[in-house]
């Protein structure tokens, strides 16, 4: 019994150890508890607060842990082990790591914050569509920004590193060379992408037809942009192609937009009728926008007439339905009652008299 109370438990020695990292775990899980006692109180009047305490929950925990656990072994015996410079070195690096997630998620729900806010006062306009793109950019360029940051950190504790990189950054020869490089490439494709942002020629959301394909502005990356097709394909295009190559869009300062619909029929279709018509059917149908519409005889050639049916509707999604929806019923109209407006071929075949 005796020598089990004789046990020295000061701070040069294992046991000494463990009880320190102990009371430093012990105390970090007392601030966690405390931190998400309070968040729990307040969950009611700040609910954002209860989301951030959420996402924040396991980088913050593990950041605390880390800390007692470097906090106890540095000041016990580890800290006389000649290994320990090397476990310390990890703990600061791991510490480092971890502080740099929780920033960028401090960052990146700050940024959401602002656009959940924005979208809840206008979230379909073309200002909107402006200000959502380029916080969505801006979040992304500071989360590579403080992922650069603390890989520097840890790179340049080492001072080995530290020697090379002031070396490296003294010659201003291999500066501008690795700067001419990543101007080509990656730095390039980084200022398109912040061009592209913040001068408003392409936004989220945004109906473009790139390439020959029809979709919307999806994504803006630091680097590249995501169309989304409208057959759910994706095309992913660099944010240089946006700077160098003309674009079409629907939607650059509204979503309205007109749309057409041609039918060749034959000489002989009533003209009036398919006028009253297709006044009734877009009367009818709540995509028009009642902002413009009209039918017009816009050719006459190869034996047929051309019909040009014009319609303006809310956004391009209700153009397409709206075109198809015309399309259909005219079509289904003259079968049934005015079949012979339908396109015919005449061929004209002429007695042949003997020569005799």
């Amino acid at each position: 019994m005796a020598s089990l109370l004789d046990i020295d438990i000061s701070g040069h020695t294992w046991a000494g150890t463990l009880i320190g990292v102990l009371i430093g775990v012990a105390v970090a899980a007392a601030v966690v508890i405390v931190v998400r006692l309070v968040v729990g109180r307040a969950r009611g009047r700040s609910a954002w607060l209860a989301a951030l305490e959420r996402r924040l929950r396991v980088p913050g925990t593990t950041l605390a842990l880390l800390i007692a656990l470097w906090a106890g072994c540095a000041s016990t015996a580890p800290s006389l082990e000649p290994w320990w410079p090397v476990v310390e070195r990890a703990l600061q690096i791991v510490v480092v790591l971890t502080g740099a997630w929780i920033l960028s998620i401090v960052v990146t729900f700050g940024m959401e914050r602002l656009m959940q806010y924005d979208g809840q006062r206008d979230g379909t306009s073309s200002e909107a569509r402006r200000r959502r793109t380029q916080l969505t950019v801006l979040n992304r360029l500071a989360v590579v920004l403080i992922g650069v940051l603390a890989v520097g950190v840890v790179l340049f504790s080492f001072p080995e590193v530290r020697a090379v990189g002031t070396s490296i950054l003294a010659s201003a020869g291999v500066v501008s060379i690795v700067a001419g490089l990543a101007a080509q490439s990656t730095l390039g494709n980084l200022i398109a992408g912040i061009q592209v942002a913040f001068t408003d020629s392409i936004r989220v959301g945004d109906v473009v037809v790139i390439e020959g394909e029809w979709g919307t502005i999806g994504e803006i990356n630091l680097s590249y942009v995501v169309v989304y097709i409208w057959d759910e394909r994706r095309l992913i295009l660099p944010c240089t192609y946006f700077t160098t190559n003309p674009v079409e869009t629907w939607t650059r300062r509204s979503d309205k937009i007109l749309g057409t619909v041609y039918m060749d029929l034959d000489w002989r279709v009533p003209v009036d009728a398919v006028r009253a018509k297709f006044d009734e059917i877009i009367d009818e149908s709540p995509l028009w926008d009642r902002r413009s519409a009209n039918v017009l005889v816009t050719g006459s050639e190869g034996g047929y007439v051309s019909l040009r049916f014009k319609i303006s509707a809310a956004n391009s999604d209700d153009q397409w339905d709206l075109r198809c929806l015309v399309r259909e019923k005219i079509m289904t109209w003259l079968q049934q009652e005015h079949p012979e407006a339908l396109p015919v071929t005449r061929i004209a075949l002429e007695e042949r008299t003997d020569a005799r």
